[in-house]
């Protein structure tokens, strides 16, 4: 490491509260932006330690050890792709702000470039400009790819949520069940429902459901044979299934499928199924 690089690591190490408070300095007012010049206290200074840690990031490119470098560069990446997704900021909003992150940075190395002039030479400089910039265009990179797996993860448990909900299995007597079905039921639905219903089933030791279709708005032919699986596979689980709301459409659909439903009770609608199912309890 040249002498002028260890010179310049130095200098801007010790600029960094500098560094910070100009790219503050650069902050327009902006709705619901955390970047926003009237944000409130708590998140200036938030946003002040994770530009400290930014510019720390690119200061240590200068060194020689690329351990370093990385090590801060996916630290840094960690932190504010987190705080960035749990704000809601746009990915876009973030590069803005490290492209003004890039300018002030640049700023204060033509400082440093102004007083030691006569040490510094076209080809330091030219050198600087390749490193630093390309550590600015590591940061985007990392940040991007760590921003992105925030949000994935994030949509992943959403999903999963989603999915435990579409298709609850209602205990409604210790051993009945129900299942009521609203919406479209598109094919990955209806995979996860294959799934799902039986284990639900099983571990809340149902010995009848219910499916009711009645809210179903869309259904096509592959849902239905999906439909036919569940109610197969809870026979071999000992369960009894009752389908309940099942449209003349989605009947017709099955029966040129050649599925075969002759063996489960359907109903028109759950309120007649439980008619019959509580006066048959009851006798």
């Amino acid at each position: 490491m040249k002498q002028l690089d260890i010179k310049l690591y130095e200098y801007l190490l010790a600029k960094l509260p500098e560094i910070t408070t100009s790219w503050l300095s650069m902050r327009k007012v902006e709705e619901d932006s955390i970047y926003s010049l009237n944000a409130c206290p708590k998140m200036e200074e938030t946003l002040r330690e994770q530009n400290k840690l930014t510019n720390l990031t690119i200061t240590s490119s200068l060194l020689d050890d690329q351990e370093i470098f990385e090590k801060n560069k996916k630290k840094w990446a960690s932190v504010v792709a987190l705080s960035r997704v749990n704000s809601n900021t746009p990915i876009e909003d973030v590069i803005d702000a490290l492209s003004k992150v890039r300018l002030t940075y640049w700023r204060f190395i033509k400082e440093f470039h102004f007083v030691n002039e006569n040490e510094i030479t076209i080809e330091d400089y030219v050198r600087w400009s390749e490193t630093l910039n390309n550590a600015f265009d590591q940061i985007y990179i990392e940040f991007a790819q760590t921003y992105n797996e925030y949000i994935n993860s994030r949509f992943d448990i959403q999903q999963s949520l989603i999915n435990e909900l579409s298709s609850p299995v209602i205990k409604i007597t210790e051993t009945i069940g129900v299942v009521p079905l609203i919406g479209d039921l598109d094919e990955l639905r209806a995979r996860i429902m294959l799934e799902s219903i039986p284990e639900k089933s099983l571990e809340s030791d149902i010995e009848h459901l219910f499916i009711d279709l009645s809210g179903v708005t869309v259904i096509d032919t592959l849902v239905a044979q999906q439909i036919y699986q569940i109610t197969k596979v809870l026979s071999l689980l000992g369960t009894r299934c009752t389908i309940t709301g099942i449209r003349p459409e989605i009947a017709h659909a099955s029966t040129e499928l050649g599925l075969d439903f002759s063996n489960i009770q359907t109903f028109s609608s759950l309120q007649l199924a439980f008619s019959k199912e509580f006066s048959i309890i009851k006798h």
